[in-house]
């Protein structure tokens, strides 16, 4: 996982300032009140306590305001520790179910982080805005990074799908794996708040820098 800390405009668009989150306090509230998932009809899912078991149901408290409900033991869903508070890849939850996933892309979007991987996907959620993760400097951050060296980005996939033409040596290919990528995002995500980014990538990606010129990529 990318980790960064003291974050600043644009890297608190793309990096969890992992400082916040490793609270030991934060733990050891979280054990200590036995906090799961219930169902909401307001919020979908939100967050409770466990104060008693009785049968197939269970009493909980409400985090939010303190209030008590019984609930079916079959509609409460785990919570992951606080570790895996916005987590790049939700693939590396312990406890993979709706109410988590759901939680954590809802908290890292609040958070400015669009994006979020699940697995061998990327998530993006709309922003409705601009946001400065788009730049040249940006591409440069990603440049011959690994995907799991850099937090989620269309550029990491950009980044890995270059990458494995030229494992493959099919540096011909690039043209039309550049379509395949746009087409792909506006067929899913039409009305996002998004430039084009992943040309932009791969064309700046094949450019090779004087460092890079006769480098043998075989190996990548």
């Amino acid at each position: 996982m990318a980790q960064r800390t003291g974050l600043e405009d644009p890297e608190r668009y793309l990096f969890v300032d992992r400082a916040v989150i490793y609270n030991p306090a934060t733990q050891a509230d979280w054990t200590a009140k036995k906090l799961v998932w219930i169902p909401s009809e307001r919020h979908g899912f939100e967050a409770a306590s466990i104060k008693e078991e009785r049968g197939d149901e269970v009493m909980v408290e409400l985090a939010e305001n303190g209030k008590k409900a019984m609930v079916n033991k079959d509609d409460i869903q785990k919570m992951n520790p606080p570790k895996f508070s916005k987590v790049e890849d939700m693939a590396e939850l312990t406890c993979l179910n709706e109410a988590s996933v759901l939680h954590n892309l809802k908290d890292r979007y609040y958070s400015g982080l669009i994006y979020t991987y699940s697995g061998l996907f990327c998530v993006v959620i709309n922003p409705y805005k601009n946001l400065p993760i788009y730049s040249e400097n940006i591409i440069e951050m990603y440049r011959g990074k690994k995907r799991h060296e850099m937090p989620p980005h269309i550029y990491a996939i950009s980044e890995s799908a270059y990458r494995c033409m030229l494992q493959e040596a099919l540096g011909e290919e690039l043209p039309r794996l550049a379509e395949q990528i746009v087409l792909s995002c506006v067929y899913s995500c039409q009305r996002l708040v998004l430039p084009s980014p992943s040309p932009l990538m791969l064309n700046t990606s094949s450019q090779p820098s004087e460092e890079s010129r006769g480098v043998d990529y075989s190996g990548l």
